[in-house]
C-alpha cells in the first residue's frame, strides 16, 4: 500500500471574502495539499460585506449573502473556528493562538485581516449609537436605531457614505450627510457629476451638509447630536461613520512582518517571510491599498496560485470601475478622470435627462471616464482604458458610445 502523503498545515487568519476566495482558488488547483484551518473574528461563516447595503436597504436578508455556510466548511475538510480571532503569531516557532487559548502550528500562514471604519477620535466618539458600517453587528445596530425612527447623522459622503444614507432614509430615518469637502464622492466624481449627484439624493429627502467639519459627538451616556468647528449642532440619534477604513495591521506588526500603511507584499502576495502571504484590504502592494472587490479577486487568484505550489502568475494592478448602489442613481466612474497636463475632455451634458459624460483623453487613448445617468457604455469605456485602445478614428463619437462607434467601423 502506497503512505497517505502528510499534508501541510496552512492556517488562515481571517474569514472574509478575501482569506476564503483565496483557499477557493487553492482548492481548485490543489485540495489534498493542506489540512486547512481558518480562525474569524465574526460568530458565523463567510458572507458578502458588499451586499449588507442592500441588507440595511431592504432588499436582500442575511441568508441571501451568505457566502459559505458552515457546512460548506466541513465538506471541504476545513476547520472553521468562528468568533474565536488570533491574537498572537510566533513566527520563530509557526505557531498562532487564539483568544480562546487554541495553539495551531503552521507551514504556510494567509493573513486576511481586512479592515475596519476609521472612527474619528473626536470627543464623544465611544457614545452609544455611534457606529461603522462595516459588519453585520453594525447593521444590526442601525436597523434597531431605524425601528424608533430618529434622526441618522452619516459622517462622510463617499460611496459607502451615502448607501448607509439610503438604507437609513428607506428604514424611515431622518438623513443628514456630513462631508468635509465641498463635494460628493470627491474620489471617485468630478465636480459637475457630483453636483448632479447632490441633486437627484436631494430630491429623495437626503440631506448633505458639505466643507463640514465634526469637532465633537454630544451626549451623555448616549448620542444626542454632533457638534462642529463653526459651534453649530446637529441633532443625532444615530451618527453612523462612513469616513474611510484603515488596515487591520496590529497582529502582523506585532508579528514583526515588514508593515507601511499595510502589510507589504510582493507580486505573488508573499509577505518579508516567505512562509507568510497576505490578501485584501491589509495589504499594501507597490505602495497601493485595495479596498474593492476587482483587485481582490485577482490577488486572491495569484496567492491561490502560489500556495498550491503552482506559482507561475504574478499581480497586476489595473484600474477598477466605481458604481453606486442606491436605488434610481445611476453613475459609473473609472481611470483618471481628472486629468493632467496635455490631457483633453470630451463632455457630453444633457440636464432634462439628467446626465453627463466626460471622457478624459491622453493623446489618442482614454484615460478616464465620468458617467452620471446614463452608465450603460461604462464597460466599453473601462474596456477601451485597459486595452490602451487607439481611440483616433472614432474620437469625434466617442461620447455617444458604442452602437454609434461600431456602426462607423
Amino acid at each position: 500500500m502506497m503512505p497517505v502523503p502528510v499534508r501541510q498545515s496552512l492556517v488562515v487568519i481571517g474569514n472574509g471574502m478575501a482569506g476564503m476566495r483565496t483557499v477557493e482558488e487553492l482548492l481548485k488547483l490543489a485540495p489534498d495539499l493542506y489540512e486547512i484551518t481558518v480562525f474569524g473574528a465574526e460568530p458565523h461563516g463567510n458572507y458578502n460585506r458588499i451586499l449588507l447595503s442592500p441588507v440595511l436597504a431592504g432588499d436582500k436578508s442575511m441568508d441571501d449573502i451568505m457566502i459559505h455556510s458552515r457546512q460548506w466548511y466541513q465538506e471541504q475538510g476545513i476547520t472553521l473556528h468562528a468568533g474565536d480571532p488570533v491574537v498572537h503569531i510566533d513566527r520563530r516557532r509557526r505557531m498562532v493562538r487564539a483568544k480562546s487559548g487554541r495553539e495551531v502550528w503552521y507551514d504556510r500562514l494567509l493573513m486576511a485581516t481586512g479592515s475596519s471604519p476609521f472612527i474619528i477620535p473626536v470627543p464623544g466618539h465611544k457614545l452609544d449609537g455611534v457606529v461603522g458600517f462595516r459588519d453585520v453587528n453594525d447593521v444590526d445596530t442601525m436597523l434597531a436605531a431605524a425601528r424608533s425612527g430618529g434622526r441618522a447623522v452619516v459622517i462622510g459622503g463617499g460611496l459607502l457614505g451615502l448607501e448607509a444614507a439610503n438604507g437609513l432614509q428607506r428604514r424611515g430615518m431622518d438623513v443628514t450627510v456630513v462631508h468635509v469637502t465641498d463635494s460628493l464622492m470627491n474620489m471617485q466624481l468630478d465636480k459637475p457629476a457630483s453636483a448632479l449627484l447632490k441633486q437627484a439624493l436631494e430630491s429623495k429627502g437626503l440631506r448633505f451638509m458639505l466643507d463640514a467639519h465634526t469637532s465633537e459627538i454630544v451626549g451623555d451616556k448616549r448620542v444626542r447630536a454632533v457638534r462642529f468647528k463653526d459651534g453649530s449642532e446637529l441633532p443625532a440619534d444615530l451618527v453612523v461613520m462612513a469616513a474611510g477604513v484603515r488596515p487591520n495591521i496590529a497582529l502582523a506588526m506585532e508579528a514583526g512582518l515588514h508593515c507601511e500603511r499595510a502589510i507589504v507584499v510582493d507580486d505573488t502576495l508573499q509577505t518579508y517571510d516567505p512562509r507568510v502571504y497576505a490578501v485584501g484590504e491589509c495589504v499594501q502592494h507597490r505602495s497601493a491599498t485595495f479596498g474593492l472587490v476587482a483587485p481582490i479577486w485577482e490577488q486572491a487568484k495569484v496567492c491561490g496560485a502560489h500556495l498550491a505550489q503552482k506559482g507561475h502568475r504574478r499581480y497586476v494592478q489595473s484600474a477598477t470601475p466605481t458604481k453606486l448602489k442606491v436605488t434610481g442613481v445611476d453613475l459609473y466612474s473609472v481611470g483618471d478622470f481628472i486629468g493632467g497636463e496635455g490631457s483633453e475632455d470630451l463632455v457630453l451634458r444633457d440636464p432634462r435627462r439628467g446626465v453627463y459624460k466626460r471622457l478624459v483623453l491622453a493623446g489618442n487613448r482614454i484615460a478616464g471616464a465620468v458617467l452620471y445617468g446614463d452608465v450603460q457604455d461604462g464597460p466599453w469605456y473601462f474596456g477601451l482604458i485597459q486595452n490602451r485602445t487607439d481611440i483616433s478614428a472614432m474620437r469625434s463619437r466617442l461620447l455617444f458610445g458604442e452602437a454609434l462607434c461600431a456602426q462607423a467601423a
